[in-house]
């Protein structure tokens, strides 16, 4: 019996500490978009039949764990009618001393980002901002916009990296991560 408490705890500590640390005040913040309120016009991508700015919105975040050595940024739609969702931004290797990203980050000609920071391939076929343009008719889209706090300063991502791949390596560094979602349809 006493062997039996002593392995269960074994295993408990080994369980608890491959797992990620979820902070309770991590916060994701952003003037533009607010859980209820959906996308602005100034968000919504300008293509596929859309007619919006796709400027990417402005991000604010807090409260990430003290052993944070990067960040990253993704916006995904796991409505879209692809059978593996639609990411419209992936932004890796933020420095843990940003806090923020300003508006129309996600241009890639623009270069608002900070450091080192690297947009990846969207599921638009190139690294930057895609803003959400649902197909005509569907039930409202739901959009994840993420920000995760990460134990390593560099994903090993190239900028052709798929979402895919890069989500893989955020899972594997991930310490905590703070979302807002957010619903559009057309």
């Amino acid at each position: 019996m006493r062997k039996t408490k002593i392995l269960l705890a074994i295993y408990s500590m080994i369980l608890l500490s491959a797992q990620p640390i979820y902070a309770g005040n991590f916060i994701l913040t952003s003037p533009q978009l607010v859980p209820g309120n959906g996308f602005s016009r100034e968000q919504v991508l300008n293509g596929f039949g859309c007619k919006g700015g796709n400027i990417s919105p402005e991000l604010h975040w807090s409260g990430e764990p003290a052993q944070t050595r990067s960040f990253g940024v993704t916006i995904y739609d796991p409505d879209a009618p692809t059978g593996s969702g639609w990411w419209h931004w992936l932004v890796v290797n933020i420095p843990a001393t940003t806090h923020s990203l300003a508006p129309d980050s996600g241009n890639p000609d623009r270069k608002l980002l900070p450091g080192s920071s690297l947009q990846t391939r969207t599921d638009f076929g190139k690294p930057g901002y895609g803003g959400p343009c649902p197909p005509t008719g569907d039930t409202p889209h739901h959009y994840v916009v993420t920000t995760w706090a990460l134990d390593t300063e560099k994903l090993p991502v190239a900028p052709d990296s798929s979402g895919a791949m890069v989500g893989f390596f955020l899972h594997q560094h991930l310490l905590a991560k703070a979302e807002i979602i957010l619903q559009y349809g057309r």
